[in-house]
This record gives C-alpha cells, structure tokens and sequence, in this order.
C-alpha cells in the first residue's frame, strides 16, 4: 500500500464544533454549529496565524510529523 503526499502542502485551519450529538431521525452525528463544517487552506503557517489573529480566533499550531521514507528497490523483496 503507499501513502500518497497529496494536498499536504498546505495549512488548514478548522473550527472545532462546541457541541455535537446524534440526529434523532437519521442515527448521524450532527452539529448545530455550522462552523464545525468550515476548513480554510492557507499556503503558509504565517497566513493562518495572521488570519487567525485578525479575526480574533483561539488557535493552536499543531506542527505536521516528518515522516522517515525507506526507499526501497523491487529486488529488494528477494535479496534477504
């Protein structure tokens, strides 16, 4: 299986839903809040900090993992 790098370029800014429950009719769990719908791309951490500020938002920087790559040959899976 690979994991593709994709659309993980970007900064995303998400408002986290105060409250959720289930909707009674359906089973599925909704929110009240429609922010909690809401995800912003930015290009750049600096561009989300600074709109976050300007529009007086509690944030956290939640920094991304480095993930270690193994490059790997097909012959690889017979040599050992």
């Amino acid at each position: 299986m690979q994991s593709g790098l994709g659309k993980s370029k970007s900064w995303v800014l998400e408002f986290v839903s105060k409250k959720s429950g289930v909707n009674p009719l359906m089973g599925w769990e909704s929110s009240t809040h429609t922010l909690s719908e809401v995800k912003l791309e930015f290009t750049n951490k600096e561009n989300a900090i600074k709109y976050a500020k300007k529009n007086k938002l509690d944030f956290e920087v939640i920094e991304p993992k480095i993930k270690k790559v193994n490059k790997k040959s097909y012959s690889d899976n017979f040599i050992k």
